[in-house]
C-alpha cells in the first residue's frame, strides 16, 4: 500500500469511517469444484449492522484470481458463493463496501475431493477465527500482522484470562464490568461452543503438545 493510500485510510479511520466484518462459519477447509457460500456481517464502530452496501469477495492462489459479489440476505449482513478451480492455500478478501473496512482472511487450504487437508489444532483454528471474527480490527495481538488497527479494545498480546470467564466473555460480552476506550463495548458475535473453544486456545496461548513431550 502506497504511503497516500495509507494516509487516507487513516484519515478515513479518524473520522468514523471504519467497520468490523464477521465471517459466520468459517470453514476449516474447502474443496475444489465445489461451491462454497461464506457469509459475513458488516458492523459500523464494530456495533451497528450496515445495509444497503454492495460488497465482494476476492479469493487469489497461484497467480489466479475469483471473484463474487456479495447479495445481502439481512440488516447488515451479506453472502458470496465462490468455487475455487484449483488445489492449494487460497487468500480470500472480503470487500465490504464501506470505505478502507476490508478483511484479508488468513489463507483456507483448498483440496481436491477425497483428499482433505489436516485438521488444525484448536489454537489454529482460533488464530483463522480472531481474524476471520473481527477481533484484529480492535485488538492488537503480536501473533496477528496488521491487528490493531483501530485499537478500542485492550492489546491480546501475551494476555492470560480465567479460562472459564474468556469463554463466558465470548459467549456473553456483556458480563465485562470495565469498557474500552472510549465506553466501547464488544458485541456479542452469537459464537458457536466450537468456536469459543477455539478463540480461547488461540488467546490463552494454548498449544498441541508435540510427539514425546
Amino acid at each position: 500500500m502506497s504511503q497516500i493510500a495509507v494516509l487516507l485510510t487513516l484519515v478515513a479511520l479518524h473520522f468514523g469511517g471504519w467497520a468490523v466484518i464477521t465471517v459466520e462459519d468459517l470453514p476449516d477447509q474447502l474443496v475444489v469444484g465445489q461451491p462454497v457460500t461464506l457469509t459475513f456481517a458488516v458492523r459500523q464502530h464494530g456495533r451497528t449492522l450496515l445495509s444497503g452496501l454492495n460488497p465482494r469477495i476476492e479469493a487469489k492462489a497461484g497467480g489466479q484470481t475469483v471473484r463474487a459479489a456479495a447479495v445481502a440476505t439481512g440488516t447488515g449482513r451479506y453472502a458470496a458463493t465462490l468455487t475455487l478451480p484449483r488445489a492449494g492455500a487460497w487468500t480470500i478478501t472480503v470487500y465490504s463496501g464501506f470505505g478502507p473496512s476490508n478483511l484479508t482472511l488468513m489463507p483456507v487450504p483448498a483440496a481436491n475431493a477425497g483428499r482433505p487437508a489436516a485438521e488444525p489444532t484448536a489454537a489454529e483454528r482460533g488464530q483463522r477465527l480472531f481474524v476471520a471474527k473481527g477481533c484484529l480490527t480492535c485488538h492488537l495481538h503480536d501473533a496477528v500482522p496488521a491487528s490493531g488497527a483501530v485499537k478500542v479494545g485492550p492489546d491480546l498480546s501475551g494476555r492470560r484470562f480465567d479460562a472459564d470467564y474468556l469463554r463466558r466473555f465470548l459467549a456473553d460480552p456483556n458480563i465485562a464490568t470495565t469498557r474500552g476506550p472510549g465506553g466501547f463495548e464488544m458485541p456479542n458475535l452469537n459464537l458457536a461452543p466450537r468456536e469459543i473453544a477455539a478463540l480461547a486456545a488461540f488467546i490463552n496461548g494454548e498449544r498441541t503438545p508435540q510427539a514425546g513431550e
